[in-house]
């Protein structure tokens, strides 16, 4: 099975002033994270506002990032939901575009069973070819995988990686490549032989999260010198600290529909500091 690569941002889906797609700023930014440390990207997720696009909005994302991503990137396209039928659905039609992986969320609100998860997760793996990543944040679904269910999980035909955002469960899973889920957990992620993160930070820092892959006696250092980006990109819920970001930094992603908000003063003000004290706004200058 080839690999998706070490470093997956989770793009963020441009709106313009109408809060519509911008679907030449999402082409922009799928170039500029490709060329700039990401190994591909994954459409359509958390951070891509998923749970805000319709279901026309959400594949054309997909497509427009299949068809534009540099040769080589891979593509990876969220596909949850809490409606099996509807995680079914999208799954296919995904699959059908021509993605190279399919990210699946822990049912979320309704909070399924062990038997209910694994059922679940049966239907979504039998919807496609591709590899699945299994999705874990409790946080956002109130509800967890624990590593022993992942395992089981895992002996699904398809079920292939899992992203991990239960900082508490990063461990390795029999079966299952493991992605750290957030930002912070990368460099132990790497540490203990995962595949890498999918990440938000990447969209700014891609090409230094990269060295922490490729200089691994170099990792701690550069870990540390990220911390202080990855804690003002979770000043409050993500996107909204990373699309400040782009925009200060002369990225065209615009606003955030509701409920999300765009960032106060007071968060634009924390995530401004982090850029400049990075050197990324003077860099721009």
């Amino acid at each position: 099975m080839p690999g998706l690569g070490a470093i997956l941002t989770a793009i963020v889906t441009p709106f313009d002033d109408d809060l519509r797609v911008d679907e030449d700023a999402f082409v922009a930014l799928l170039e500029h994270v490709c060329a700039h440390g990401s190994d591909g990207v994954v459409a359509c997720g958390s951070t891509g506002e998923a749970t805000t696009l319709t279901d026309a909005e959400h594949l054309r994302v997909v497509e427009l990032a299949v068809r534009h991503a540099p040769e080589g990137k891979a593509v990876v396209a969220g596909a949850g939901s809490n409606d099996t039928r509807h995680a079914t659905h999208l799954t296919e039609r995904v699959t059908e575009l021509g993605v190279d992986a399919v990210l699946s969320v822990t049912p979320y609100y309704v909070r399924p069973n062990r038997r209910g998860m694994i059922a679940h997760f049966g239907e979504v793996a039998r919807a496609t070819d591709k590899p699945v990543i299994l999705y874990n944040i409790p946080s956002r679904t109130a509800t967890d995988m624990p590593n022993d269910l992942l395992a089981e999980l895992a002996q699904i035909e398809r079920i292939d990686y899992v992203k991990q955002a239960n900082n508490a469960s990063l461990a390795p899973v029999e079966g299952l490549g493991v992605f750290a889920g957030n930002d912070e957990t990368l460099a132990p992620t790497l540490a203990m032989g995962g595949e890498g993160g999918i990440c938000v930070a990447s969209h700014i820092v891609g090409e230094q999260m990269q060295r922490m892959v490729a200089e691994p006696d170099r990792r701690e250092e550069i870990d540390r010198s990220l911390r202080p980006l990855y804690a003002a990109m979770g000043v409050t819920t993500n996107p909204i600290p990373v699309k400040a970001a782009l925009e200060m930094l002369g990225h065209r992603v615009g606003g955030l529909r509701l409920p999300l908000v765009e960032a106060s003063e007071e968060e634009r003000r924390e995530v401004r500091a982090a850029l400049e004290r990075h050197g990324l706004l003077g860099a721009r200058a």
